[in-house]
């Protein structure tokens, strides 16, 4: 319960000091030994807390996340004995040992809490703790960004030098005006002050040139950064499964390796720039504050998360209540829209005035809600300057302070003055800047994931025999999609290709023709049952020489926007004209690729758009047999072909040089062209349900006789026929 967490917080809080207040009764007395057991103290509190705060996290319902235990035990241990060390490194007779030895106060420490606590609640604003750590962790980080920013390592060290050297040159500004100040004041001779201007102007001028240099390196850089993650992720979701395509949608792959991954870089490019530059100039601002006063610039540190957490809770107010405002205004709206719909139905009922007021009385909430969101925007802007100005009018009251004891010059307040300006102006611009490199990590959550995703289906094997027969085998093979559940789509279906045999495979839609394709070019993995080729399984063989020796030829086969030459050479090496040109003659394409202006360098256009349907098969069916494959596959491959096209490639399946090496399987809804099949397969509902010829098949007058005489003219001019000769449709 929330009540009895806060309460054992502050019973916390208590013995927190307690055990500080008893801790000082046995301080040494020797300052060094003093300093030694300050640091001491802190470790082991910070041990305590971290202690105390995990078993408080881990019971009860109430979870605490270890970053904000871990993070809160850190400032609270360490805040002070940090500044104790640096005002002792600082001014070793000052004040050090005075503030070591009052750590325990309950002002001091109340002084502690408060800092930490607004340090906590602004890191929650800024960087949301999440959940206990159930949760699955986000695939995209900023530091998994980072890695993929090794190769360029050096030239970012070569951009971090060059941005220091640049902070540097910008920090003379207001270290050259204090300067000046004590010229003035101390009226030295006027060539003490041209040689301060004069470095001011150099100082300056080297910033601006290395700022020049680091952005040129910095775009560079990124741009090779780019290229090279979204390469990698296009890599990575080639990988994948043919599945998976089935899966996501092609418009949602392609808008996160392209939209998504520009939208990163982009954010990338500009923003992590940013991050970057003003971390440096912020680091280096603070340091020059330190090596001026470090009292002065533990004020700044103390102060500085106020500052920034006010505006952020007043903007976070503001934003509430336009998001009311808004809603408010939609539900005038909402009346408005019914009333005028049903304006037959007010006219009717003569309720015209009766609306208005509803309509009015909705009006008059919102004008309410925007009273109070005016004054919280006024807020919103007032608040943050009111408190830059106290801040200054802080530093300039403790700085005079520390300027009268003689501590601090007159420049150096005004120096520090300027860079405690600069400093805010760095983290308000940190601010803005780091959730554009959040939403550059959310960008790169997917591509990540498409990294990581592992296919699912056996990588590839080594094997690539030279004297490959091209023997293929189904056997007592099972297989559904995953999105179809357990819904079999095959059911122990077996089948060979032998060389030198065409197999025909027919049967209606749905019945899983398709999909024994797929498992024969290794698109899926059988769910039952193997798939082989000369008695080994697809997943023992090389990816490339599987393909090269299995070659399908589908009935809307894709071409690329390219020559045609090109797409018929489709992933193999260069090949010759003459070995394009024989490949087309076998299936007797050459004749329209030669009548084009431009022969094979003719470009197909998108998805092959400039040419026919036909004549996409054409180029598809000599990209198989250009690869000179032991097994073809022809799925439905001459539906759009011409009758002489037809003739040619049946002379190339049934009589070819190849036929003899050649498996083929022979897949068509028009049954009569498979009449010449040595084995005809006919399938329906995931099973094999007839094998034969097809004379023996017509003789059986099952399924496939069936679906003959459903076909136009099925029966027609068949080398058998019915009994009585009188079979027609």
């Amino acid at each position: 319960m929330k009540l009895g967490l806060w309460s054992w917080v502050i019973l916390g809080m208590l013995l927190d000091f307690l055990a500080l207040h008893l801790a000082w009764k046995w301080t040494p007395s020797p300052w060094g030994n003093h300093l030694a057991f300050l640091w001491a103290v802190a470790v082991g509190r910070c041990v305590s807390l971290v202690l105390a705060g995990g078993t408080l996290a881990s019971s009860g319902g109430d979870k605490l996340p270890w970053r904000l235990l871990l993070e809160g035990a850190l400032v609270l241990s360490f805040q002070m004995p940090s500044y104790v060390s640096l005002q002792y490194l600082y001014h070793p007779k000052g004040d050090a040992q005075h503030l070591a030895t009052n750590w325990g106060r309950s002002d001091v420490l109340a002084l502690n809490y408060l800092v930490v606590g607004s340090v906590m609640l602004l890191f929650h604003h800024l960087l949301p703790w999440g959940g206990t750590g159930s949760e699955k962790a986000p695939s995209a980080s900023f530091g998994r960004l980072i890695s993929w920013l090794r190769p360029e390592a050096l030239r970012f060290v070569a951009i971090t030098v060059l941005m220091v050297i640049s902070c540097m040159g910008e920090m003379a500004v207001p270290y050259y005006t204090g300067q000046v100040t004590d010229l003035l004041i101390s009226k030295e001779e006027a060539s003490a002050f041209k040689n301060a201007l004069c470095m001011m102007a150099c100082f300056t001028l080297a910033s601006a040139t290395t700022e020049f240099l680091s952005d040129f390196l910095y775009n560079t850089v990124m741009n090779r950064f780019h290229t090279r993650f979204q390469g990698s992720v296009f890599k990575s979701v080639l990988r994948q499964e043919i599945g998976f395509f089935s899966t996501n949608r092609t418009g949602d792959i392609t808008s996160h390796v392209s939209s998504g991954i520009d939208a990163m870089s982009e954010a990338l490019s500009h923003d992590l720039s940013l991050v970057m530059w003003y971390l440096l100039r912020g680091v280096c601002y603070y340091a020059m504050m330190l090596w001026i006063s470090v009292p002065l610039a533990f004020f700044v540190i103390v102060t500085l998360p106020f500052i920034l957490l006010l505006p952020k809770l007043s903007g976070k107010f503001y934003q509430n209540l336009a998001t009311k405002v808004q809603e408010s205004l939609a539900k005038a709206n909402e009346v408005a829209m019914e009333t005028f719909q049903a304006i037959s139905t007010v006219r009717s009922f003569a309720n015209e005035d009766g609306a208005a007021q509803r309509y009015e009385k909705k009006l008059q909430e919102t004008y309410k809600l925007n009273k109070v969101e005016a004054v919280a925007y006024g807020a919103s802007i007032w608040i943050p300057e009111i408190l830059q100005l106290m801040l200054k009018v802080g530093i300039l009251y403790y700085g005079g302070y520390l300027v009268t004891q003689g501590k601090l010059t007159g420049g150096a307040l005004v120096t520090f003055v300027l860079q405690e300006s600069e400093l805010s102006t760095v983290v308000r611009a940190l601010l803005f800047s780091y959730p554009s490199v959040q939403k550059a990590i959310g960008s790169s959550e997917k591509a990540f994931e498409y990294m990581d995703r592992t296919p699912q289906i056996k990588p590839s094997g080594t094997l690539a025999p030279t004297n490959l027969r091209g023997h293929m085998k189904l056997e007592d093979v099972s297989f559904s999609y995953a999105n179809n559940g357990n819904s079999l789509v095959l059911k122990g279906v077996s089948l060979e290709l032998r060389p030198g045999t065409v197999t025909a495979l027919v049967g209606p839609s749905g019945s899983g023709k398709s999909t024994v394709v797929a498992l024969l070019q290794r698109f899926y993995e059988p769910k039952e049952g193997q798939v082989l080729l000369d008695d080994k399984k697809l997943s023992e063989y090389e990816h490339h020489f599987l393909h090269q020796k299995v070659a399908l030829v589908s009935q809307n086969p894709t071409l690329f926007a390219r020559s045609l030459g090109a797409n018929i050479a489709y992933g193999l090496e260069e090949q010759s004209q003459e070995k394009m040109t024989q490949a087309c003659r076998r299936v007797g394409v050459h004749r329209f690729i030669s009548t084009m202006s431009h022969g094979y360098d003719t470009n197909a256009g998108e998805a092959g758009k400039q040419i026919s349907g036909g004549q996409k098969q054409g180029i598809a069916l000599a990209r198989a047999l250009i690869r000179n494959p032991k097994v073809l596959i022809l799925d439905d491959a001459t539906s759009a072909l011409d009758t002489e096209s037809q003739k040619q490639l049946e002379k190339e399946i049934y009589e070819g040089e190849a036929r003899r090496t050649r498996s083929v399987l022979l897949i068509s809804h028009r049954l009569r062209s498979v009449e010449r099949a040595d084995v005809i397969l006919v399938m329906e509902d995931g099973e094999i349900r007839e094998k034969g010829t097809y004379e023996e098949l017509m003789e059986k007058k099952g399924l496939y006789w069936q679906l003959l005489q459903k076909q136009p003219n099925g029966a027609e001019g068949g080398r058998s026929s019915s009994p009585n000769g009188n079979n027609r449709n």
